[in-house]
């Protein structure tokens, strides 16, 4: 019971001021029955009833009570009373945040013990364990911008590829802040994240460098923050191999914390700028700073809306039994108490939305609340309800609304959208279409050799499938043949042509032991066809010969389903294999990754270095 009345609340109190209508009938009543009983100490009492409203006025006053309780229960049930908690899809923050670090040589100076990338890390770290909610990615620049993780609520991943990362493991030496910037502007953009927040943890940059980043901010929406990583002194920059890091003239480079011109560019890029300082002070300014208040707005309204269940439904039944007291043909009007209680005519929820808002406006809120579905029925650009239609898995959609425009970006969607629809021909037309008007599109390129890659293996598996698979009596003999190739050597060229779904699973080449000649194995394909016990050898081994021709006479669908089956456990245990073999190392997967977006980049002549310090 103290449990249920602490519990209890009203959703709606401020219709607890109905019940003044109520109180003063109450106080109106009380004042006439006063006024009655002053009359009786002066008449007499047989003439009492012929001279004051008598036995049938105050029947007829009989209805002013069971108004008032009618009144005062249907006035309770709307102020909407709740003693129960429902569970309720708990709401996220759309709250993106950018995080760059600096992975230049002057990172690794030591007037921050134990380094400045040291204290990065452990300062990004921190960060991360308070962020509760929101998407946050991952940037790295030194002479080059490399994205470590894109946008995702993920953060247990980012602080596990966090410790990996170091100068030393950067493609090319010397500091790029403005590429970095850049990168993480166009992150936000292809998240559709209007407001982002972009957070540079760095040492120090050029003039060159501010100038750069105010223009690639410029029109993107997004705030930067700096934290700075040193101090005013500087220190030497220790390099792996022993000794310090020294300019041309041959001196030791003592790079110092530039903190003014790192405040003032915060500061134009609405953002704010603070040292980096043992405790979490400098955190809690940068967060607080950089918080959305219209964000806090609406994750206050969406979590009180979703809490209590509203209980005004049991409030009906005592008044049920009010009505039926109080029913004849000149009490209709005690129906009104239940007006209230009344479901009203369903009503467009997105009326007052449509007052403020086009279509395309909602269509992106909703897009960026994880309603991809409903994305895609409101937009109205068809771009956009392509995207919305992809996220949300209906390719055929999202083919039909980029085949609207005739653009290069259009018809590069459109080709995704098939290929996933798996409409191989499709998808290179629409590539080649994507090509034409914008013949520099690199990855409309890689698609479309990536598709035609996967149409020449189609056409090749189908080609390589044996006619006599069909042959229940065949087919047994290969599974046989299989199952005693598979135990003798583990892999035969014979297994990946019998097997084409193996063959999507690698290379074929890397199938094929050296030396084996696939005339060879059609020969002894042969002659297994030809000996009813050859390629048996395991069933032999078990017991009786003639089981071999009642595995031949099983139905076609049965040894389907059972080859279907081998098929899969061996690519399972051969990809369980290969796992194992991957070594657990972040840091060389990185430095791989960072390298090939480096090389791939300086052949498209994509190098924007202009700075000539390497540290």
């Amino acid at each position: 019971m103290m449990e249920f009345l602490s519990d209890l609340h009203l959703l709606r109190p401020h219709w607890l001021w109905l019940l003044a209508p109520v109180a003063l009938l109450v106080w109106w009543l009380a004042r006439r029955r006063e006024d009655v009983g002053s009359w009786q100490g002066v008449i007499a009492p047989e003439l009492l009833p012929y001279l004051i409203e008598g036995t049938a006025t105050r029947r007829r006053r009989g209805w002013l009570p069971l108004l008032a309780l009618g009144w005062t229960v249907a006035v309770l049930a709307a102020t909407g009373p709740s003693w129960q908690k429902l569970p309720q899809p708990v709401l996220q923050k759309q709250d993106a945040l950018v995080l760059v670090l600096d992975l230049s040589y002057s990172m690794w100076a030591q007037d921050l013990p134990p380094s400045r990338i040291e204290g990065a890390r452990r300062k990004l770290l921190d960060l991360l364990d308070l962020r509760e909610e929101g998407q946050t990615a991952l940037i790295a620049f030194a002479g080059d911008a490399h994205v470590v993780t894109p946008l995702t609520d993920d953060h247990p991943t980012i602080a596990n590829l966090l410790p990996a990362l170091d100068p030393g493991m950067m493609p090319l030496p010397g500091s790029e802040p403005a590429a970095a910037i850049e990168a993480a502007t166009q992150l936000l953009r292809s998240a559709g994240v209007p407001r982002g927040r972009i957070l540079l943890v760095t040492d120090g940059l050029s003039d060159r460098d501010s100038e750069a980043i105010r223009d690639a901010l410029a029109d993107s929406g997004a705030r930067l923050s700096i934290l700075g990583v040193g101090t005013a002194e500087g220190a030497p920059i220790p390099l792996p191999g022993g000794g310090f890091l020294k300019d041309e003239d041959g001196a030791i480079v003592m790079p110092k914390l530039p903190a003014t011109p790192l405040r003032a560019l915060a500061a134009s890029a609405g953002g704010d700028y603070r040292g980096i300082t043992v405790d979490l002070s400098d955190l809690d300014d940068l967060l607080a700073a950089a918080a959305d208040p219209l964000d806090a707005e609406a994750r206050e309204i969406e979590r009180q809306a979703d809490t209590w269940a509203d209980m005004a439904h049991w409030f009906a039944l005592p008044l049920l039994p009010l009505l039926l007291v109080a029913f004849r043909r000149s009490a209709v009007y005690t129906l009104i108490p239940l007006l209230v209680l009344l479901p009203s005519e369903p009503t467009r929820a997105d009326l007052w939305s449509d007052l403020w808002l086009t279509k395309d406006q909602q269509a992106a809120r909703a897009l960026a609340a994880g309603e991809p579905e409903k994305a895609a029925e409101t937009f109205v650009d068809p771009d956009w309800r392509g995207s919305a239609a992809y996220q949300a898995g209906d390719f055929a959609d999202a083919a039909q609304s980029f085949m609207q425009q005739d653009t290069a970006d259009s018809w590069y969607n459109r080709g995704n959208a098939l290929a996933r629809q798996g409409e191989l021909d499709a998808a290179m037309e629409a590539y080649r279409e994507s090509l034409q008007r914008d013949p520099g599109r690199e990855d409309a390129k890689d698609n479309l050799e990536l598709v035609e890659a996967m149409k020449r293996q189609q056409e090749q598996e189908q080609q390589n499938q044996d006619p006599s698979d069909t042959d229940p009596q065949e087919d047994g003999d290969d599974a046989g043949q299989d199952s005693a190739a598979d135990d003798n050597s583990g892999d035969s060229a014979q297994d990946s042509a019998d097997s084409p779904g193996e063959q999507q699973s690698g290379d074929g080449a890397a199938q094929t032991p050296p030396g084996d000649d696939p005339t060879e194995d059609t020969t002894s394909q042969q002659d297994a066809d030809s000996d009813p016990t050859a390629g048996n050898d395991n069933q032999d081994a078990e017991g009786d010969p003639g089981d071999a021709a009642e595995s031949r006479e099983l139905p076609s669908a049965e040894i389907d389903t059972a080859s279907s089956l081998a098929e899969s456990l061996e690519r399972d245990q051969a990809m369980q294999q290969w796992l194992r073999r991957v070594p657990d190392d972040p840091a060389g997967l990185l430095r791989e990754k960072f390298r090939y977006e480096s090389r791939k980049r300086q052949r498209k002549g994509d190098d924007r270095r202009g700075n000539d310090d390497v540290w």
